[in-house]
């Protein structure tokens, strides 16, 4: 059984820090595609970031580019997102999640909310003015 746990959100100022954490358990952490995603009242569900666990490699949304960094804790088996210079529209419910990788393995998948099977209950960020 696959379980994601997210933690770290809150309450912050614009400008701000958060890092939020994804603690995982069931799979093999070290070849799996982890990603955040994020839902805004009224919203659909965006993609954030994700990273490549087995070389670390990392893909942005444009959104968020320069500001917010995901790494990875293989010991830990736990994801990361440390969010910087937060603004009032990054208000959102976060979401960590892991790539279905029986069916979808390349890049070009990576931001696609459908290729990924396993998700957590997310945490909730509120950035004020």
């Amino acid at each position: 059984q696959v379980q994601l746990v997210e933690s770290g959100g809150g309450l912050v100022q614009a400008g701000d820090s958060l890092r939020l954490s994804c603690e995982t358990s069931g799979r093999t952490f070290s070849t799996s595609v982890m990603g955040w995603f994020r839902q805004a009242p009224g919203k659909e569900r965006e993609f954030v970031a994700a990273i490549r666990v087995s070389d670390s490699n990392t893909y942005d949304a444009d959104s968020v580019k320069g500001r917010f960094t995901i790494s990875r804790d293989n010991f830990k088996k736990t994801v990361y997102l440390q969010m910087n210079s937060l603004k009032p529209e990054d208000t959102a419910v976060y979401y960590c999640a892991a790539l279905d990788l029986q069916y979808y393995t390349a890049s070009y998948f990576y931001n696609r909310e459908y290729a990924y099977k396993y998700w957590g209950q997310g945490t909730q960020v509120t950035v004020s003015s």
